[in-house]
């Protein structure tokens, strides 16, 4: 006879699949990620060998023409996407609960709807939800289809029967397999239903847009192999307290990861930002120490954003410091330089720092203005609201050189800006237009940055 079936565990990171408990997963090495699981119920009676082999084809003999791109509508939508949506592919949208994944889903739908069917299927609202939702977008094209449905078979049927052009999943935490014995939302459940919806836009080359949740570490929740099954992973960042948006690619197979785009939240939906540049600028105070302009570059846009410091003396033992939109690691290791190589103290100091607009800097290109803002708070200095500085700070106290100089310098020159203290190593490769076109000053170390960047 045989036994029952026992349990299995699976990792909620990588999937990695067990008959017996890990404190340690032994593929991605996460701990006490291994969740229990019932066993996966298979058909019987399939053979496990293979009747066919599997067809082959000549690299010559593929068609490599370019992919057909279906423009949503939306400009910064399609620059994420690297120029629109391709034809067959699986999409993944993934953000915080509460911040647009649904609502820029259902904006798309105005213009697609002016090129074909679009059915969208919804596990989370009833149809009358939606509709409320899309009088309040102003969304009302004739080609949209609404779907309230979980079960992933069902939904298959559906799409072959009534052959839409996109088909939206929302969200993929809500359908069910009724095969499986686990419930909705567990990994089982999320892989296997997310492997079925691949395989169905690829034979039917058929976009489909899947939604996911993220957990509390900011991660879409179930397996990373869920983003290994897809081809394009997009996040949604921003925080509540900001109407700003930020849509970025963590993985694109038909384009560049490294493009943004900059949405505002608005009563009526998502409003795209064509300048964000400018929207981070606005409302600068004047005459203020403690704030610098940055320019990071986000794939290939400059943007521009405010980057504010406060330090203080601090009323206990241990200062605090704290870091918004900045690494606090990195904000750490700028302050230990401009002690150490500068001569800047901020032992006893509280320190904050701020990137105004809920704009995140990643790059090292920001160190400069991060440094110049915080000594401006602490000599309480001014520096020129007129001036904008980037360069990436060495241990040594060093300005070292960054990419996209002159991109950086047209940009600042668009908005206003009248000077730029760059590395010193970039200047020698600007062209002689951008060296005449506003007042460039090179510098060789954070000292010689401060001084140039401070009102007189």
């Amino acid at each position: 006879m045989a036994g029952k079936n026992k349990s299995i565990y699976i990792c909620s990171e990588c999937g990695y699949e067990s008959v017996k408990w890990y404190g340690k997963c032994p593929q991605c090495g996460e701990w006490n990620t291994m969740d229990e699981h019932e066993p996966v119920i298979t058909k019987k009676g399939v053979s496990k060998s293979r009747t066919s082999a599997a067809a082959v084809s000549k690299l010559s003999d593929i068609d490599s023409t370019i992919e057909k791109r279906i423009l949503t509508g939306i400009g910064e939508f399609d620059r994420v996407l690297g120029g629109g949506i391709v034809e067959g592919s699986l999409i993944l949208l993934s953000g915080d609960p509460g911040i647009g994944k649904s609502t820029i889903l259902l904006q798309i739908c105005q213009s697609l709807g002016k090129q074909g069917k679009i059915l969208y299927i919804s596990g989370e609202e009833s149809a009358r939800q939606l509709k409320l939702r899309a009088n309040r977008l102003e969304v009302n094209s004739d080609n949209l289809y609404i779907s309230a449905q979980t079960d992933v078979a069902t939904i298959v049927e559906t799409i072959k029967a009534e052959k839409p052009n996109i088909v939206i999943i929302d969200s993929i935490q809500t359908m069910i397999i009724e095969d499986l014995s686990s419930s909705a939302g567990s990994v089982t459940q999320v892989r296997e239903s997310t492997n079925i919806f691949m395989h169905l836009a690829k034979s039917l080359g058929i976009p489909i847009f899947i939604v996911g949740h993220v957990n509390k570490d900011g991660a879409i929740a179930g397996p990373k192999v869920l983003e290994h099954i897809v081809d394009t992973v997009l996040y949604f960042e921003g925080e509540r307290n900001y109407s700003y948006r930020i849509l970025r690619s963590a993985k694109n197979r038909f384009g560049s990861t490294n493009e943004i785009g900059v949405f505002e939240m608005t009563q009526n939906g998502l409003k795209e930002v064509e300048n964000p540049s400018l929207l981070m600028l606005s409302g600068r105070p004047k005459n203020s120490s403690g704030t610098c302009v940055a320019c990071t570059m986000e794939g290939s846009r400059p943007i521009l954003a405010e980057v504010q410091g406060l330090v203080t003396a601090s009323g206990f033992g241990t200062p605090r410091r704290m870091s918004t939109g900045f690494d606090y690691n990195r904000m750490n290791m700028i302050i230990a330089v401009l002690e150490k190589r500068a001569g800047y103290f901020f032992g006893t100091m509280d320190t904050y720092l701020n990137v105004v607009g809920g704009l995140k800097l990643y790059e090292p290109a920001a160190d400069l203005s991060v440094a110049m803002s915080l000594i401006s708070s602490l000599k309480d200095v001014v520096v020129d609201e007129h001036t904008l500085a980037f360069g990436e700070i060495g241990l040594a106290g060093e300005i070292r050189a960054v990419n996209n100089c002159e991109q950086r310098i047209a940009e600042a020159l668009r908005l206003g800006f009248t000077r730029c203290i760059i590395p010193f190593h970039n200047y020698k490769g600007l062209s002689k237009d951008i060296k005449t076109s506003l007042d460039i000053i090179p510098v060789k170390n954070i000292r010689q940055a401060f001084d140039a960047a401070s009102v007189k």
